[in-house]
């Protein structure tokens, strides 16, 4: 994937998400769409919010060398629609 281009890259994730929820995996994911959509936040949105904490996860793998934490994704989500970064 080209680094320079965050639109392809914004876009896969969304695809991975959009992937979470039709494959119901994790459960999670679904569980925080209906939260969010609860809250007033459109379906739209609350992907783009899952598409964050997913974002998040992935790129603390890469830049740690570390295996993705399906534990620290799972605290996102739960923390949702504050952003996991607002704390830092």
């Amino acid at each position: 994937m080209n680094q320079s281009d965050p639109t392809k890259t914004g876009t896969a994730i969304l695809e991975a998400v959009e992937n979470q929820l039709k494959a119901n995996d994790p459960p999670k994911v679904k569980e925080t769409l209906n939260r969010l959509i609860s809250l007033g936040i459109s379906r739209q949105e609350s992907k783009k919010y899952i598409a964050c904490a997913l974002s998040v996860e992935i790129f603390g793998a890469i830049k740690n060398l570390e295996a993705f934490n399906p534990q620290r994704y799972d605290q996102n989500l739960n923390n949702l629609p504050e952003m996991p970064w607002e704390d830092e």
